[in-house]
């Protein structure tokens, strides 16, 4: 029992350093980019695509060295759920109605499908070789030019506000704290990663179901700040494409680049429900909201019932398994 509870205070605090650390490595490496005369469009493009995400791409490198690919898996695709359904159906409700253009949210919506998509073909099979893994990270990179072309508003708002940022520090000093800050991000993903291993153990639970519906859900809390914040300052589309270009990258980089390096087996009985269900919901989630053309109060509602649905649903499923 002391054990179990050690575990899950690891994991508690593991989930909050990775939350802060990566805020402080993301914001000061944007700040000495800036400083080292690196396009602002470069940073903005970067940072709406895969800023928020950086604690998904450290656990999937951290786990898959360790030999737990079923971590990654579950930890990517349970983050994508979790962004398209509990924190978009929150944002509403905290922050008010968000508008959003009909083009935008379907471009960005067709790339996180195709994804999708691609990842189940891929996990069918039980494992992801290293070629997979390649192709899934490189994707990215199409991915982000449609990003750009489908959510110029956004990124060149996030352009407008990196340009005027001005910091009295010294470059050493965003030096030193962003190095701080992927430091802590390892460190983090590390006790993430062993504790889920110990729980997974002692409570005879599978390392994916802990990935995918706990893990998940504090890795995907770095976008539900960023996106309350955006949207109290009225940058809708800056919060939608964080939003859909993180499931976009949790998809894509975050799932594949730990693969790259260290390939390994995932438990296909698993990760094929999830990512069904994710692909499901999603397509149910992004023809919603460009009907409707905004995000309101009974559409967060709908969105957070799908993601409590997937507890009803894909317990149900496992148990027949």
């Amino acid at each position: 029992m002391s054990q179990l509870l050690i575990a899950i205070f690891i994991l508690i605090a593991g989930i909050a350093l990775i939350i802060f650390a990566s805020i402080h490595a993301v914001k000061h490496s944007a700040i000495l980019a800036a400083a080292l005369g690196i396009s602002p469009l470069i940073i903005g493009i970067t940072l709406v695509s895969i800023g928020t995400d950086i604690a998904e791409i450290f656990n999937s490198i951290i786990s898959c060295s360790l030999g737990h690919g079923d971590i990654d898996v579950g930890d990517s695709v349970g983050s994508g759920l979790t962004q398209i359904t509990l924190v978009f159906g929150l944002l509403p409700l905290i922050t008010g109605v968000i508008y959003i253009h009909r083009k935008d949210i379907i471009i960005l919506g067709a790339c996180e499908i195709l994804a999708l998509i691609v990842i189940f073909t891929i996990v069918e099979k039980g494992y992801i070789t290293r070629l997979n893994a390649i192709l899934m990270v490189g994707s990215l990179g199409i991915y982000i030019w449609l990003i750009y072309n489908a959510n110029k508003e956004s990124i060149m708002e996030r352009v407008e506000m990196i340009e005027k940022i001005e910091s009295p520090k010294s470059k050493k000093f965003h030096v030193l704290i962003a190095g701080l800050g992927f430091g802590g991000v390892t460190l983090a993903a590390y006790m993430i990663v062993e504790s889920v291993i110990i729980i997974s153990s002692v409570l005879n639970i599978h390392e994916y179901i802990i990935s995918f519906f706990i893990v998940a859900v504090g890795t995907s809390l770095p976008e539900l700040a960023v996106d309350i914040n955006a949207l109290r300052l009225k940058h809708h589309q800056i919060a939608i494409g964080d939003i859909v270009g993180s499931c976009i990258v949790d998809s894509t980089l975050s799932i594949g680049i730990g693969q790259v390096l260290f390939p390994q087996a995932v438990t296909a009985a698993l990760a094929v429900p999830t990512v069904l269900y994710t692909l499901v919901v999603s397509l149910i989630v992004f023809i919603t909201i460009a009907a409707r053309r905004k995000i309101d109060k009974k559409a967060g509602i709908l969105f957070i019932s799908l993601y409590f649905l997937s507890y009803v649903f894909l317990f149900a499923f496992w148990i027949q398994v």
